[in-house]
């Protein structure tokens, strides 16, 4: 046991090692300070300054991370993002008191002395020399801004982080170097000032401002005696003096600064008494960051930005450069929202869908011609609670934008079709089908050359038996004949399809494979043009802005200025508006849509006070999606209805969707009506304005012209029984009725029937 005693050989071997760790590093600073040598420190002297040369001399402390703020249009907040909760204030805007506390706790000669202290660091060599390390640091408030210049540079890499605190001789011969570099460059008050504006207080909370904020609720100006003591013990150790979670050691702690303050004169051993008399006196303010702090529903918007932001070159060459400028923050960022557009739509998708339902509903409102994303929402929360049916799954958006698998889109995927065949200038409105109820897959070509064979089981078919044609490219897409656009598909070319949906912005498609979202090419199969393809509310959305702008299509955008903390302009997305399809292909294909609302399957979902609209409605196979994508000239919106589980079922299940249980479920029944009241309050107080139309094709005339208006009657999903007559031809009878019933004999037949039918 003598062996281990104070006394024994290898304790002093020891010791002796010890003392030559210390005799290096005060090596280095009499090598560092360009002081005598002293001759008792030998060859390790020597070799300490070799090292504490070697390192180079440049020291740049980089741009503090703060908190970057998204603005709607109108210059609104919507949300505070950063990776560091911080606000950076100059010395003038933190108490006297507060510099005070860290000064005396921490390096009470900081006024004194140079970058270092030779009496503190000598008098912890002497301690570390009888230790097992580096038990006392010794170091002055330069040395440890320069470790927290390390540490905020490891960011949330934390082996980088445990690197950059590390207490070994390395690592202070390093500090030692830079912090001499900083003294010759920078003043007493500017090191004070970026020390307390880099240090962590714990709790999220980095630099004095968050830390008084977190705490007090105060600002940095505002601390008082205890409250300054409180903090500035915080900074030796964070989570062990934090005190929400350890009140009375934070306590202990609070009171030996105070000691302190008193000891070196900041205040009188009164004021220290009665200050160390009172309770912490906590008022908690908990940090509020990230989009999920945005109101409005605008939450899923500001998740879009953020991710418009990380992909995109304009921020950055590489996805590590942009997420460093993000996490640097200090950027003031507006958008495109509108206010006005997004209390709208999120009124309107939270009412007609709860978010308790089986069911959800996502819409996003594009401005034609711009581009511009003004509005975006769903009816499910934002948040990553189990409680409350809440995601952060934007429906809106495919996966790399925070979305997930996209929707099959049904037939508002067909004006695609009937824009690649009016454009390629072989087909006109007046192109005309059979369109039996159901017939053939024809063989199609896709654009890798592969022949695909003719398919008749399942065959392609309509949606009731009795919707039978001839039919001209108007008229079918107002009754949305799917027996119509499949033969289209095939005349035009399965590939020249392709080729318009890339022109419109579509370039993948979402899928789901094994339990996760992916991104893949465009499906090219014969069903192509009945919307099997996976694709979201903007994608649709900003198809349709593209025919409300008569053919100018212009990449989505959601920002429109970024401006750093040093008032610099950056480069943002551009829309690259580009003609990517004729007026006339345009106009035409907008003369269709406004037929579909003026006496299509989306009569029930125009605007009742004449302003001018277009759309189409969208039901998927067995009723498990719906859609409405419609637009005036001046907005376009897309809204989808859809179970989000994993394995999505139909909404005719008898599920509640925002309270009743419908019964059929079709677009214009469950989506138009969301599209309709979110897009009337967007539009309110703008003017009315009419569309480029142009003239559409008289209705084909049937031989039996009176049989084929009564077949059309059952079409809808109406529940009032009539007989119409329409004025090209012919009584139409059904028990269904609808505001479809009669269409083929003319719009006397179709207005009669009722309004409770649709597609």
């Amino acid at each position: 046991m003598a062996a281990n005693g104070s006394g024994s050989p290898l304790h002093k071997v020891g010791l002796g090692v010890r003392l030559l760790g210390a005799s290096v590093l005060a090596g280095t600073l009499v090598a560092g300070l360009a002081l005598p040598a002293v001759g008792a420190l030998g060859l390790s002297a020597k070799s300490a300054a070799n090292d504490f040369n070697n390192i180079p001399d440049t020291f740049t402390a980089p741009p503090l991370s703060q908190a970057s703020t998204i603005y709607d249009a109108n210059g609104g907040v919507i949300a505070k993002v950063y990776s560091r909760d911080r606000t950076v204030v100059p010395l003038s805007q933190i108490a006297p008191v507060m510099r005070s506390a860290l000064i005396d706790i921490e390096d009470n000669r900081f006024y004194q002395h140079g970058a270092i202290d030779l009496k503190g660091t000598l008098r912890a060599l002497t301690k570390n020399a009888g230790s097992s390390g580096v038990s006392q640091g010794g170091s002055t408030l330069t040395q440890q801004y320069v470790k927290n210049v390390f540490v905020e540079e490891a960011g949330d890499d934390q082996t980088k982080v445990l690197q950059a605190q590390q207490q070994t001789i390395g690592r202070k011969i390093q500090e030692l170097k830079y912090a001499i570099k900083l003294e010759e460059t920078l003043s007493k008050d500017q090191i004070l000032a970026d020390y307390l504006n880099i240090t962590f207080f714990g709790e999220h909370a980095y630099g004095i401002e968050a830390g008084a904020e977190r705490y007090f609720s105060v600002h940095a100006s505002q601390l008082t005696i205890p409250q300054a003591a409180l903090l500035a013990g915080m900074v030796q150790s964070p989570t062990n003096y934090d005190p929400i979670v350890y009140p009375i050691d934070a306590k202990t702690r609070r009171d030996t600064v105070l000691d302190q303050m008193a000891k070196y004169g900041t205040i009188t051993e009164a004021q220290a008494t009665a200050a160390k008399a009172t309770p912490l006196g906590l008022k908690v303010s908990r940090a509020q960051e990230g989009c999920i702090t945005a109101k409005g529903g605008e939450a899923f918007f500001c998740d879009y930005v953020q991710h418009v932001f990380l992909n995109s070159s304009s921020f950055g060459a590489t996805p590590q450069a942009r997420q460093a400028l993000w996490d640097a923050g200090g950027l003031s960022i507006h958008t495109t929202l509108d206010p006005k557009a997004q209390k709208s739509l999120q009124a309107s998708v939270t009412s007609h869908v709860y978010a308790g339902d089986k069911a959800a509903t996502a819409m996003t409102i594009v401005q034609p011609g711009t581009g511009k994303i003004v509005a975006m929402g769903q009816s499910r929360p934002y948040g990553n609670g189990s409680g409350g049916n809440q995601t952060t799954l934007n429906y809106n958006v495919d996966r790399t934008m925070g979305g997930g698998g996209g929707f099959p889109t049904g037939s508002t995927f067909k004006p695609i079709t009937a824009a690649a065949a009016l454009d390629s200038g072989n087909f006109t409105m007046d192109q005309t089908y059979d369109s039996p109820y159901q017939e053939p897959y024809p063989a199609m070509t896709d654009c890798q050359g592969n022949n695909l064979l003719a398919v008749s089981n399942p065959p392609d078919q309509n949606d009731s038996k009795t919707l039978v044609g001839p039919f001209n490219m108007p008229t079918a897409m107002a009754l949305s004949v799917n027996t119509y656009f499949v033969p289209l598909e095939g005349a035009v070319g399965l590939c020249n399809v392709v080729k318009m949906m890339n022109k419109v912005g579509i370039t993948t498609q979402a899928t789901y494979k094994t339990g996760t979202h992916t991104l893949a090419p465009i499906q090219q199969v014969q069903s192509l043009t009945l919307g099997t393809n996976s694709l979201t509310p903007l994608e649709m959305a900003n198809v349709y802005a593209t025919f409300a702008s008569r053919g100018l299509y212009c990449s989505p955008t959601a920002i429109t200025s970024v401006t750093t903390v040093d008032h610099k302009s950056l480069p943002v997305p551009g829309a690259n508006c580009t003609q990517v399809m004729s007026q006339n292909t345009a106009d035409s294909i907008t003369s269709m849509l406004k037929g579909v609302i003026d006496d299509g399957t989306g009569a029930a979902d125009g605007f009742s006070d004449g302003r001018p609209s277009a759309g189409k409605t969208g039901t998927t196979d067995s009723h498990k999606q719906v859609w409405f994508v419609g637009f005036t000239p001046q907005l376009s919106g897309a809204t989808v209805v859809s179970d989000t589980g994993t394995k999505i079922t139909s909404l005719e299940d008898g599920q509640s969707i925002g309270g009743t249980t419908p019964y059929p479920v079709f677009g214009s029944t469950v989506a138009g009506p969301i599209w309709h009241d979110a897009m009337s309050g967007a539009l309110s107080g703008l003017p009315f304005v009419d569309f480029n139309t142009v003239p559409l094709p008289a209705k084909v005339t049937k031989s039996n012209g009176g049989n084929t208006a009564g077949a059309t009657a059952g079409t809808t999903a109406g529940t009032t029984t009539g007989t119409t007559t329409g004025t090209n031809g012919g009584t139409a009878s059904g028990t269904n009725g609808g505001i479809i019933a009669g269409l083929l004999g003319g719009k006397t037949g179709g207005k009669t029937g009722g309004k409770t039918g649709g597609h």
